[in-house]
């Protein structure tokens, strides 16, 4: 980004990237594409029966807006507690939680806007693999 000062842009998003937490993202709103300083903002695509690695944000709260299908997601120490996330709902997960969240179709995508108060795409993101093997793939 250059020294300019900020100003209003638009983001089409055309391009993706891998995320540390083993799902592909579309661009959104981040600090290496407009500058951002305190917001990240992507879509995601899960695929059907598609799964992320365990992970927390460390010192970034995360805003969830589900668009379609459902999601499941593990949390909370040693990834104990579940829920299910549905079409039109939010979910909100704060600064430091462990979660691995899934599509909890094996035929429908699930697609959600993700927000978070980290303005970097993945810096904050720290991968948990000893609580991989807690949650083997059911449907």
């Amino acid at each position: 980004m250059s020294d300019a000062p900020p100003t209003c842009r638009i983001v089409r998003p055309q391009s993706t990237y891998e995320g540390k937490q083993g799902f592909s993202y579309f661009e959104g709103i981040s600090a290496q594409n407009v500058g951002s300083q305190g917001v990240c903002m992507h879509l995601l695509t899960i695929p059907p029966g598609g799964r992320a690695k365990a992970h927390l944000h460390e010192n970034h709260e995360t805003a969830i807006y589900v668009l379609s299908g459902e999601s499941e997601m593990w949390y909370g120490e040693n990834l104990s507690e579940y829920m299910v996330v549905r079409a039109g709902e939010f979910l909100y997960i704060p600064a430091g939680m462990p979660h691995l969240p899934g599509n909890r179709s094996q035929t429908e995508p699930c697609t959600a806007v993700i927000a978070r108060t980290d303005p970097n795409e993945q810096e904050s993101v720290v991968l948990l693999p000893e609580l991989e093997a807690r949650h083997n793939r059911t449907v």
